[in-house]
């Protein structure tokens, strides 16, 4: 059977000690993660390699209760889901923890940028979903997306087929009035010649870590984030000693730029999943897009956390833990 957008996921599951690491995939245990990262990644208990389309292949990974309620994490543009560990590591006692990244990002091998859109994101989420029941079992579901990857579940044709519950971290979504949504593009703007910009390449890790310490976006990040940032969203360039990102910035500011057309295009009150929207402080100066205020959709259960912005998982893992399981057991879905 055809998902909505493309062919369903078939799926291959080996144990992660024995899954071979391409050339810019690399697993948990590799260098860049080690000691000098402050943070050790576990190994995860199995992996799967989802495919999507003809030549894209999604890594999943598995870590934490096994038997316990299945979570699914997904990350924003330019970054990868290992970077959120400080907040997802908080789950693996109680949870299934499944994580993956997007197409382009992370475990994933480069593709062409042709093939690099929010549409493409929608069909590897549905291949991932169905991959994960097919070889993992089938059991309820609660989504944790942040950013851009919320449009993946929410632009989803089977978004309640998948999940009992969706939690949002500051998804890019504005209204289509003005003068917000005019605030709202003119960030998209502004962003997009911000990322397009961007180095690439750097001599060493180091280097990048310095570099993230003076953007505005990252000042935030609990002590040890800017390491574990670079570390997982860096790779060692084919050709010379240097480092560079495994999302390139022209694939980062194409996504950015979709942002402007779709963030109008999410109707929260034709959603058939119970779901809750964790925003940045609306009143702190926005270091990615203006922060959303979703408290008048009935049909939506909206938070912000004081003191945060775009990246509050990484600036508060504990408090957006708290949240999440909250939501969840006022919904009586844990």
């Amino acid at each position: 059977m055809d998902s909505l957008y493309g062919r369903e996921a078939h799926p291959t599951v080996v144990a992660a000690s024995k899954l071979p690491s391409p050339s810019n995939s690399p697993s948990p245990s590799n260098s860049l993660l080690g000691p000098g990262s402050g943070f050790a990644l576990p190994e995860p208990a199995s992996v799967m390699r989802v495919a999507s389309g003809a030549d894209t292949v999604i890594h999943v990974r598995r870590h934490g209760n096994l038997e316990g309620p299945r979570m699914v994490l997904c990350h924003g543009n330019g970054l990868a889901i290992d970077a959120y560990y400080p907040f997802w590591s908080l789950l693996l006692p109680e949870f299934d923890v499944i994580v993956f990244d997007l197409r382009n990002h992370g475990w994933n091998e480069l593709g062409p940028l042709r093939d690099h859109s929010v549409l493409s994101f929608v069909r590897d989420h549905d291949a991932v979903m169905n991959g994960i029941a097919r070889q993992w079992g089938a059991k309820p579901a609660i989504g944790l997306y942040h950013s851009i990857s919320s449009f993946a579940p929410l632009l989803s044709g089977r978004l309640s087929f998948h999940y009992v519950g969706l939690v949002l971290f500051d998804p890019p979504i504005t209204r289509r009035h003005r003068p917000t949504l005019e605030a709202f593009e003119q960030a998209v703007t502004k962003a997009v010649r911000r990322i397009s910009n961007r180095t690439r390449r750097f001599a060493s890790v180091e280097e990048y870590v310095e570099v993230l310490k003076y953007f505005p976006t990252y000042r935030q990040v609990v002590s040890g984030g800017h390491g574990l940032i670079a570390r997982t969203t860096l790779r060692q360039s084919p050709n010379s000693n240097d480092y560079e990102l495994k999302c390139p910035p022209a694939y980062e500011a194409q996504i950015a730029a979709y942002a402007g057309v779709l963030a109008v295009m999410v109707d929260f009150k034709q959603l058939d999943c119970q779901i809750k929207v964790i925003g940045a402080d609306p009143t702190l100066p926005f270091a990615f897009l203006p922060a959303a205020d979703f408290g008048d959709i009935l049909t939506v259960d909206y938070d912000f956390l004081p003191g945060t912005t775009h990246f509050l998982q990484l600036e508060q893992p504990c408090a957006c833990r708290d949240v999440v399981i909250e939501f969840l057991r006022q919904r009586n879905l844990v």
